[in-house]
């Protein structure tokens, strides 16, 4: 697991890209603004919550690894920003989430109707901003990345409640939901930036091994996570939405068969009642050491991608990106 062995400090990575970022909070200020108070109240609530703008983070760093950043980046930065908060408040709705980044989330605070309408708005404002870069590969790709996260969210409702569920149609879906909005952030930076196809292609398959790493993570973090405040949500919430995750899936194929069935009961019901029992046999098998493992190739794989790059401090922070994606504890 040689990603681990170098600790990764997160701000080394920011520094990169302090600039371009501040100009990307400053639209997102600018493009938030609404007449309607309660648009304003609710989108700077998810926006200003504290998150790590990873995938504007990728494509400020593509970019500038390609040696050729314009304000076009700047607005498809703050596109897939607003793309990724408007899926966090309809999927805080449609899963039932009173916790987001470590506070309430936006539908526990205003409701269930009002969050999604702020999700809907933040969905226009993006199309709205991709327009203004003229380029027709841009708005097909937005465009088609939004239908994708859609089908994601549709897939994991089919599987929810089936304990049957395969790794390949678990990954399925964390492809489509997750790694989508990585992927496209790499390929609209290499867009913009007139890279060659063999530089496209790289990170593309860039974005996507660290969405898919990034995921996988984020699912271990629920059995692994000291605390519902270290992780910013609630513990169990899989669980307690009968989401067949990754350890999960593990487990139930490692753990003798009547704790198997503790987790196959748990998922059918979804609960989070359940969750102790269900932790308790997570932990006596492998399941997080072979996520974490799965994790770690899907870092692996993003960083052998980015060869095709020339080597810059940019390069070297999408390759430390990677990296932190798999050391983090939060």
């Amino acid at each position: 697991m040689a990603s681990k062995i170098t600790t990764i400090d997160f701000n080394s990575i920011k520094v990169l890209t302090t600039q371009e970022a501040l100009e990307v909070d400053q639209l997102i200020l600018k493009e938030l603004s609404s007449e309607v108070e309660l648009i304003n109240k609710i989108g700077y609530y998810i926006i200003g919550s504290g998150g790590k703008r990873l995938r504007p983070m990728v494509l400020l760093l593509a970019a500038k690894a390609l040696n050729n950043i314009n304000e076009h980046h700047i607005t498809l930065a703050t596109v897939i920003e607003f793309l990724h908060t408007a899926t966090l408040l309809h999927d805080d709705v449609i899963d039932e989430s009173s916790m987001r980044r470590g506070q309430k989330s936006a539908n526990a605070v205003w409701g269930n109707a009002k969050s999604v309408l702020v999700g809907d708005f933040l969905y226009s404002n993006a199309f709205h901003m991709m327009i203004r870069t003229k380029n027709f590969e841009v708005m097909e790709i937005v465009s088609q990345t939004t239908s994708e996260l859609t089908e994601g969210e549709i897939l994991q409702l089919l599987n929810c409640h089936n304990p049957d569920t395969s790794e390949a149609e678990y990954l399925a879906v964390i492809i489509r939901k997750t790694a989508i909005l990585f992927t496209a952030a790499a390929r609209l930076a290499a867009i913009m930036s007139d890279a060659n196809e063999t530089e496209t292609q790289g990170l593309m398959a860039y974005g996507q091994h660290l969405g898919i790493a990034f995921q996988l993570i984020d699912d271990a973090l629920d059995y692994t996570a000291n605390s519902a405040e270290a992780l910013g949500k609630n513990l169990g919430d899989d669980l307690a939405e009968g989401k067949p995750t990754l350890p999960l899936i593990y487990a139930m194929q490692q753990a003798p068969k009547e704790k198997a069935q503790i987790i196959i009961d748990a998922i059918k019901n979804g609960t989070r009642d359940s969750f102790q029992a269900v932790y308790n046999v997570v932990k006596n098998t492998q399941a997080i050491e072979d996520t974490l493992q799965r994790a770690d190739e899907e870092a692996n794989k993003a960083i052998l991608a980015l060869e095709v790059l020339k080597q810059s401090p940019y390069k070297s922070g999408l390759i430390s990106l990677a990296k932190f994606a798999v050391q983090r504890d939060y």
